[in-house]
């Protein structure tokens, strides 16, 4: 076990570690949108129709770069300039996420974690 952990982020805290899991969870859910489109349709569920080859594959391509910059600074988490870069990531992402519910209204507010974590009787 202990050979396993020599390759988690060493600076202390849990961000460094969370930044290392969503950069992880993150290429999970690029290969999903390069695969298929049902997971995206998913995230755009009041527009479903809207979703698209294209549409999935640049939404792939945008969350691997957004790994890359989290997995990054999971280790150089110290250096400023790299904090803010992965810290822009979730501003930009959240920015979109915002839009697509509020403006463009193609995704609706989920929490399906919540749901399906509180149990459902």
């Amino acid at each position: 076990m202990e050979t396993l952990t020599t390759y988690l982020p060493q600076t202390p805290g849990l961000l460094p570690k969370w930044l290392l899991f969503v950069a992880v969870v993150a290429l999970g859910n690029s290969f999903q949108a390069y695969s298929t489109l049902r997971f995206n349709k998913r995230i755009y569920c009041k527009r479903p129709h809207e979703v698209t080859g294209l549409s999935s594959r640049t939404f792939g391509t945008w969350t691997v770069l957004s790994a890359i910059l989290r997995a990054y600074a999971a280790y150089h988490i110290t250096e400023p300039v790299v904090y803010d870069l992965a810290m822009w990531s979730y501003a930009v992402a959240g920015a979109h996420f915002v839009s697509e519910w509020l403006v463009f209204g193609s995704a609706g507010l989920v929490f399906t974690f919540l749901w399906k974590g509180g149990g459902r009787g």
